[in-house]
């Protein structure tokens, strides 16, 4: 007998571990193709951020990884907000069919709010990050423009 799939969990799997695709693994099982696409962008831009500490800011490879880790932080928070803020009725009968509907509390509130300033932060915060490398790059000259 499956088990119910609570929507303030899953937000909050989306909140916390989202860029790895907890929330997808929560929701569809191991065999979701689609969460298996999560992991390897986010801990490549994990490794960047790592390369970026050790070896500075001139490292081109970090300048190439370090946006998908912002990408990955920002579809997780967004897939939060997605959870969050689906109808129960919706949320009952794609997860939870032929079971009652069940009224969310303010867990899932609390997890949109949260998922919308944290993915607000991360989404400015790479797209800052990734225009100062391109001009900076291109200002180097390796690039054509």
């Amino acid at each position: 007998m499956a088990t119910d799939k609570s929507k303030t969990l899953a937000t909050w799997l989306a909140l916390l571990l989202g860029s790895l695709g907890a929330h997808r693994f929560y929701l569809y099982g191991w065999r979701d193709r689609l969460g298996w696409l999560y992991p390897l962008p986010a801990l490549a831009g994990l490794a960047g951020a790592l390369r970026m500490r050790n070896l500075g800011q001139d490292d081109h490879a970090a300048w190439l990884l370090v946006p998908l880790l912002g990408v990955m932080l920002t579809l997780g928070m967004l897939a939060a907000i997605v959870y969050g803020l689906t109808p129960d009725e919706k949320w009952a009968q794609r997860h939870n069919p032929g079971r009652p509907v069940q009224a969310t509390g303010w867990g899932a509130v609390i997890g949109v709010i949260v998922a919308l300033m944290v993915g607000g932060a991360v989404l400015m915060g790479t797209l800052a990050f990734a225009g100062q490398m391109f001009f900076e790059y291109q200002k180097l000259g390796a690039l054509p423009g």
